[in-house]
């Protein structure tokens, strides 16, 4: 019996399905464990490699969303992503192997290693009693404490 071998389906194209290559976790292996390839890449070639692979995404937006930020390219091919917190952190461990293999196979760089940046964040504290608010009123117009003593308003 003849092999038959499976080409692009019209049922599939009309869907949304093109049919995109995904690497086989001995491919991811192969790929991520070769030594040689070193080949230099800009900013904006990583940019665009970034981008198609967030786009390769589109059933997970959460991850999307945490890789929307384009890591930064740092000594011996060390790519940098700032990150907001531990949550973002393990959803980038849980596709590290695919999405560095498919970097350093698109970008023929052996050498990319990926890390995460937990970004240090200030965050206002949050106003809740009365006097919290007062208090912050006054920081804004210091006027505000004649008010007070003159009609003798309390807030405690």
């Amino acid at each position: 019996m003849p092999r038959q071998t499976k080409g692009p389906s019209i049922k599939d194209a009309l869907a949304g399905n093109f049919g995109e290559e995904k690497l086989s976790a001995k491919e991811q292996h192969e790929i991520y464990t070769r030594v040689g390839e070193t080949k230099e890449f800009t900013n904006e070639t990583l940019k665009i490699k970034w981008e198609e692979f967030v786009k390769r995404l589109g059933d997970r937006p959460n991850l999307q969303s945490t890789l929307s930020r384009v890591p930064i390219i740092e000594p011996d091919f060390q790519l940098v992503l700032e990150i907001d917190n531990s949550v973002q952190d393990d959803l980038i461990n849980s596709i590290k192997p695919e999405l560095v293999s498919w970097m350093r196979k698109e970008l023929k760089n052996s050498k990319i290693q990926l890390t995460t940046r937990i970004s240090e964040t200030e965050r206002e504290k949050i106003i809740y009693s009365d006097s919290e608010k007062y208090m912050e009123m006054l920081k804004k117009n210091p006027k505000l404490e004649l008010l007070k003593q003159k009609f003798k308003l309390d807030f405690e």
